[in-house]
């Protein structure tokens, strides 16, 4: 995915000649936190937070220029950036929202939080046995039931726990993607398990050809 796949193309941007008593009323109304000040070519020239205006107002700032952050201190993305930088910015810096740009630098659309935990909650809410069909495809040639007794096998290997590929068969067709990361304490466990899975077909598969 892309920044500008993840990225909310509706957005309200500024100019530097533009109030900050103006200002602060848009974006009461429009219930931003942030938002992109842009120059006649919609090319991104500074930015300004909530916390901006509040010391503008205290301040006796007129224009917004007075109190934006100027380009060189705004973290941005490119269009055609992987979406996870994105994600990765937003997080790392508490940030609400990361501008998109052009290679012309115009701003093209922003990445918000508010996005960013809606489309991992949709995420979280896939079923794992979805990702096993994906990785049924990316090892090609490989049975379902090759898949599941590797995965009984990993199992075993990761809790102590002996379970058949029919116990965990029917143990992961209703769970979620959510669910498997809080059982296997995280992302990197789950992604790391689904990693040995993968090996383990394929040791079992050179094994049997070597019989």
């Amino acid at each position: 995915m892309r920044a500008k796949e993840l990225m909310d193309k509706n957005f309200v941007y500024l100019n530097c000649d533009d109030t900050v008593i103006e200002v602060s009323k848009v974006m009461e109304e429009i219930r931003r936190f942030t938002c992109p000040v842009v120059n006649d070519n919609k090319q991104l020239v500074g930015w300004v937070t909530s916390f901006d205006i509040t010391r503008g107002l205290r301040e006796g700032n007129e224009k917004i220029s007075e109190i934006m952050s100027d380009y060189e201190e705004i973290s941005t993305v490119h269009e055609n950036d992987p979406a996870r930088i994105a994600v990765i910015l937003t997080a790392n810096n508490k940030f609400v929202t990361v501008p998109v740009i052009n290679d012309d630098k115009q701003v093209v659309g922003m990445v918000r939080a508010c996005d960013i935990v809606e489309l991992l909650s949709e995420l979280y809410d896939i079923k794992v046995e979805k990702l096993y069909k994906a990785m049924q495809n990316q090892l090609k040639g490989v049975t379902w039931e090759e898949l599941m007794a590797a995965s009984a096998i990993v199992s075993k290997k990761t809790t102590g726990k002996k379970i058949s590929p029919e116990e965990y068969e029917a143990n992961i067709k209703d769970s979620t993607f959510g669910e498997a990361i809080w059982a296997t304490g995280g992302l990197e466990k789950f992604f790391a398990g689904l990693i040995s899975v993968g090996e383990m077909v394929i040791a079992r598969r050179v094994g049997k050809a070597r019989k």
